[in-house]
């Protein structure tokens, strides 16, 4: 498959491909596949002649550059413009929801752009055989639609969301935050924690606490608890287990033990931690990401095998323990590259299937970085794809989501990273928080939204990211999500 790519009507010479994947009619990433840009084509190489769309950084003028994708399309000689197929996506996908919502309300008074860039479309398919000229009635067609899907998604959101609030259908714990325990001394940061979030999630890391075999310090999740058990807060801990580096004991990692051996000391873990502060902790955030996370090379079974141990664990320390299953990136772009990983909704599916004891999934979301899983996306994708685990048939929180207030270096210039609607900043940081715990919370499948960092840090995954400055003063940001609380809360 080739993709010609056209800027303001003219072949571009220079394109950087960034977050860049295939994927198939089922929306699962494909293996071996080669992308590569030359001479202003986009080349796709894949092992097999099935159809199939392209997902890629796009930049849409008037609105920022966000993660598109293509519809899925069968093999030719001759390179279809890649303008053509994005807009084109982006119109069915409107399409689609639209059916799928129910929702045809006018929004905002923009259904005149949404017919334009239905005519705009057609026009470009009409003069398909002048490229350039295709190039920039799509180009102008995608601006228009995804202005107006974004639109769309927000204002469905914003109808269930409230229709939601007025049936009292939320619990005291539906906006919570991950706690820094290294500020968990500094009154300041307290203070603001207690504010408003009725949710709180107590980091884990193994790694940390059991350095040495057989060693425990507990010292961090203790002074969490002193400060926090008697607030009235739902306490969550976790993650228990994650098998990347980051969070395993390099003794353990070192230790050439076989799948048997690394459940059973991984289950000693569990039932540890959780048997201390059972009496405290009720909610357990038990396997993080092991469909993507697997550095001990878990085949499928072993896979399923430890998910079914670790909740096995808890459930055995504490019969009341509520047990969430974490998913990480959950647009499963990693699956194209990452050996030993499984798709998303494949492990959920799976972990239903096999009758594994728990409650929960939960989902973790970061965008800002020029990595898998974390370029931005528009808001009618993320509407899409939370829509897309709803049938799983259990409720789903949302763990660990996360924007900058600025852009940095790096991986996290606007180029390569992605941008919504400008250069990130407080405001926009604010704007999207609130758009996105809108949509999140207007699904009734969904019953938590919890931020990963209060505060600026070094450890965040984003650079940025806080709802806090590091001197622990309030963002817009921040002043977004108490005032949504209270619309909550406060009617």
């Amino acid at each position: 498959m080739r993709f010609q790519v056209f800027k303001n009507g003219q072949v571009v010479d220079k394109f950087e491909l960034c977050g860049a994947y295939l994927f198939g009619t089922d929306g699962v990433s494909i293996r071996r596949a080669r992308i590569s840009f030359k001479k202003g084509i986009v080349e796709c190489e894949k092992p097999n002649l099935g159809t199939a769309g392209l997902a890629l950084l796009w930049p849409v003028d008037g609105f920022g550059s966000v993660l598109l994708p293509t519809t899925c399309l069968p093999e030719r000689t001759e390179p279809y413009i890649l303008n053509v197929e994005v807009a084109r996506a982006r119109l069915m996908q409107i399409i689609n929801k639209r059916e799928d919502w129910s929702f045809f309300d006018k929004v905002e008074d923009l259904d005149n752009i949404y017919r334009e860039a239905q005519n705009l479309f057609i026009q470009s398919i009409q003069k398909i055989k002048e490229a350039p000229l295709a190039s920039k009635l799509a180009d102008e067609s995608l601006r228009k639609a995804t202005i107006f899907s974004e639109k769309l998604a927000v204002k469905q959101a914003e109808v269930l969301f409230d229709s939601r609030v007025k049936n009292h259908g939320f619990g005291r714990g539906c906006i919570g935050c991950r706690v820094d325990h290294m500020q968990i001394y500094n009154s300041k940061y307290v203070e603001n924690l207690l504010k408003f979030f009725g949710f709180v999630t107590i980091p884990i890391n193994w790694s940390r606490i059991e350095s040495t075999k057989g060693s425990y310090d507990f010292s961090m999740i203790d002074a969490c608890i002193r400060v926090l058990s008697k607030k009235k807060l739902a306490i969550c801990g976790g993650p228990l287990l994650c098998f990347s580096q980051e969070y395993l004991p390099k003794w353990l990692f070192r230790s050439g033990d076989g799948f048997e051996r690394i459940r059973e000391t991984a289950y000693q873990f569990v039932s540890k931690v959780v048997s201390r502060y059972a009496s405290d902790i009720h909610t357990w955030s038990v396997i993080k990401g092991l469909n993507v996370f697997n550095d001990f090379g878990f085949n499928f079974e072993q896979v399923l095998e430890m998910t079914r141990a670790a909740n096995m664990a808890v459930k055995a320390a504490s019969d009341r323990a509520f047990k969430i299953i974490e998913i990480s990136n959950p647009w499963g772009e990693y699956y194209a590259t990452k050996t030993d990983t499984i798709p998303p909704l494949v492990y959920m599916d799976m972990v239903v299937q096999s009758g594994i004891n728990f409650d929960a999934f939960g989902l973790a979301m970061h965008f800002g970085k020029n990595q898998s899983g974390m370029h931005i996306r528009d808001m009618m994708q993320i509407s899409v794809m939370l829509d897309y685990f709803g049938p799983v048939m259990k409720p789903l929180y949302i763990t660990d989501v996360e924007v900058p207030s600025r852009n940095s270096d790096g991986l996290q210039r606007a180029v390569v990273a992605g941008m919504w609607h400008k250069e990130w900043d407080e405001a926009g940081q604010g704007e999207w928080i609130e758009q996105f715990c809108k949509i999140a919370l207007s699904k009734q499948f969904v019953d938590t939204v919890a931020y990963s960092r209060l505060c600026d840090s070094e450890a965040s995954t984003i650079s940025n990211s806080g709802l806090l400055t590091r001197r622990l003063e309030p963002k817009k940001s921040y002043q977004t999500l108490k005032e949504l609380h209270d619309s909550i809360f406060n009617r």
